[in-house]
């Protein structure tokens, strides 16, 4: 009989144990409780407003000569997902193949735009637990909102670099869930002065509501009045939109269309906001600020009907932006005169209920990619630059 040795005896038990060990940890499909009621099915919604880019930090594009704390677009990206639960050093990010450390490593399994028919999906969502990822062995899932994030990034092109398609979405829920909390820049505070005012037929102050709120940082108490009519408010906000876009479309031949029913016409205790309800709230507020369109002083009296307007004749004489309002770093200028403010607190900011930096970033990412929004709005005329910031004095030019 053929002898072996005591160490090619040891050898070959422990390369046995090694297999073993191996399979056991690379078998997907158990009857045991690991795998007992699991579902790995996505049971979340397809949210348009989850931001979701492939690195989990982007700057400003216009950032600062030394990127300020508002220009870091950091968001939990689809490569630090992937990382965490596909790509650690003992499986897909060392020896194991496919490696998916990269981009380009990642997009072989990605369907442009269809995340069901993307195997990066599918693997992190099948019920079919020998073709699940992360193995179920691992006892380790994807969370919801991780697979919400893969799930928008591939619906959204699946990009190395975010645009404004991936910055709309995400900014617009920032801005009009924000702002219209506390009974501020909403709708039906926008049109419920005009009714109290006595600005719309038929209306009495039985059909507002009021509503009390205090300022978070200095604590300042604002009454705001409301209009039930939700149709009646819409009607009437969509009728003052086409107004003031008409007027400024051409003050001279649309004279007569100068809006009178104007958001800070003084009355009695009430603060008013312009709305900011959705996309066409924000962009309309941005084409023509509220302190052009609602002057807190009588901005001109119509020489036969004696009626006094507080709306400027000209929508580029102003210094209001949301930029300006959110980002305490940037300073901005009139865009008709070229004089600089000096002062900026970011209110929307820092009163309102606060933003963090990275969602300022976000909103700034998407301000100035968005081409609904006139480059006069935000390089001002020329491209002679209309923000810049405090610190280093950046202008901000296309």
């Amino acid at each position: 009989m053929r002898k072996v040795s005591l160490v090619k005896l040891i050898t070959v038990f422990l390369v046995g144990v090694t297999i073993t060990t191996f399979s056991i940890q690379c078998k997907k499909e158990d009857s045991n409780a690991v795998i007992a009621g699991l579902d790995r099915s996505f049971k979340g919604n397809a949210d348009s407003t989850v931001y979701a880019s492939f690195y989990s930090n982007n700057i400003f594009a216009m950032a600062s000569v030394k990127p300020m704390i508002n220009d870091s677009i950091s968001f939990r990206g689809v490569q630090a997902i992937i990382t965490d639960d596909c790509a650690t050093a003992n499986c897909h990010g060392g020896a194991i193949n496919p490696k998916l450390n990269t981009y380009s490593d990642i997009m072989k399994y990605v369907s442009v735009g269809n995340p069901s028919t993307s195997k990066l999906w599918t693997s992190i969502t099948t019920n079919d637990f020998n073709k699940a990822m992360p193995p179920v062995s691992t006892n380790n899932n994807v969370s919801e909102n991780d697979k919400a994030i893969i799930y928008n990034w591939i619906l959204n092109g699946a990009k190395e670099k975010p645009d404004v398609n991936d910055f709309r979405p995400a900014a617009v829920a920032l801005i009009s869930s924000g702002c219209t909390s506390g009974n501020c820049h909403n709708e039906a505070t926008s049109t419920g002065v005009w009714a109290r005012k006595g600005l719309i037929p038929g209306l009495s102050s039985s059909d507002t509501a009021v509503w009390s709120t205090s300022n978070l940082t200095t604590g300042a108490v604002s009454t705001y009045l409301q209009l039930n009519n939700t149709s009646l408010r819409n009607t009437i906000l969509q009728a003052y939109k086409d107004s003031v876009r008409k007027f400024y479309s051409d003050t001279l031949v649309n004279a007569s269309y100068r809006p009178y029913k104007t958001f800070s016409t003084p009355i009695a205790a009430a603060s008013v906001r312009g709305p900011l309800n959705n996309y066409d709230d924000i962009v309309f507020d941005i084409c023509y600020p509220k302190g052009v369109r609602s002057n807190t002083t009588v901005a001109y009296i119509d020489p036969t009907s004696k009626k006094s307007y507080y709306v400027k004749g000209d929508f580029l004489n102003g210094t209001s932006a949301i930029v300006l309002r959110v980002d305490s770093t940037i300073l901005m200028a009139n865009p008709r005169t070229g004089i600089w403010g000096t002062t900026n607190t970011g209110g929307m900011a820092n009163q309102d209920g606060g933003l963090k930096p990275n969602e300022i970033a976000l909103i700034k990412a998407w301000y100035f990619s968005d081409p609904n929004i006139p480059d006069v709005w935000k390089y001002g005329m020329g491209n002679t630059g209309i923000f810049k910031y405090k610190v280093s004095g950046k202008i901000l030019t296309k």
